[in-house]
């Protein structure tokens, strides 16, 4: 299979061979994000070689997430454990800041526990103990807890960074709070010279309709295929 011509068609394979290099493990035929930032793994192709490459980057008790045009074909020891619709949505005129999005506050080293409790209870995607640094994530506070979050993850290439991490405890949310945050972590991308980019789920209608209203526009369907060991 030869690397398409953009570079979202293929967003994890392209993040480890290009920008996010630095976070890849594995060989040329296929690679895996550092575990601890979490399970996305893509391979350069369906070869016999490239998939027997993917099965062993994926750990005893993990699993591999990869996010392709198509479903992708278990290599031998792994099984398909789920595939879910994705859409990937595009925000070349991303909506600006507006009065009272000033409520989203940098987060960081201090606010790690809390992230990780709000990521594992509302499960915006995979979350792991690094996942938090792929760069900026802003949050709004109620007091002392940490009500909603929003950051960044995957770059494929220069001028584009995706936007991720969009999570509200279900007694805050309907509040605008994923607005507030996703039109501050964009402006940060826009500052940068970046474009907005998200996957969600094809079937959250709720979650799509969000993310239009700030600037997004369906791009390509995409699907992402889990990997567990047989």
């Amino acid at each position: 299979m030869a690397d398409p011509a953009h570079p979202l068609d293929r967003p994890v394979w392209n993040c480890l061979t290009g920008p996010q290099a630095a976070l890849a493990r594995g060989s040329e035929l296929a690679w895996r994000i550092d575990p601890g930032y979490g399970p996305f793994a893509a391979a350069r192709d369906q070869s016999d070689a490239a998939l027997a490459a993917l099965a062993a980057q994926c750990e005893p008790d993990g699993e591999l997430w990869l996010v392709e045009p198509e479903a992708w074909p278990p290599p031998p020891g792994l099984r398909v454990a789920r595939t879910a619709p994705l859409l990937q949505m595009l925000a070349e005129a991303p909506r600006p800041l507006q009065l009272g999005d000033e409520r989203c506050e940098p987060l960081g080293e201090g606010d790690a526990a809390q992230m990780t409790a709000l990521a594992l209870a509302t499960e915006p995607g995979p979350w792991g103990e690094r996942t938090r640094l792929y760069g900026q994530f802003y949050g709004i506070r109620d007091g002392d807890r940490l009500a909603a979050m929003a950051g960044e993850r995957m770059r494929p290439a220069p001028g584009l960074a995706e936007v991720s991490g969009v999570c509200t405890w279900p007694d805050y949310r309907g509040q605008g709070l994923a607005g507030k945050l996703i039109r501050t972590v964009m402006a940060g991308f826009t500052a940068r010279g970046q474009v907005p980019f998200l996957h969600s789920y094809a079937g959250n209608a709720k979650a799509i309709g969000l993310y239009e209203s700030l600037g997004f526009v369906g791009r390509r369907a995409m699907v992402v295929t889990v990997l567990v060991k047989e």
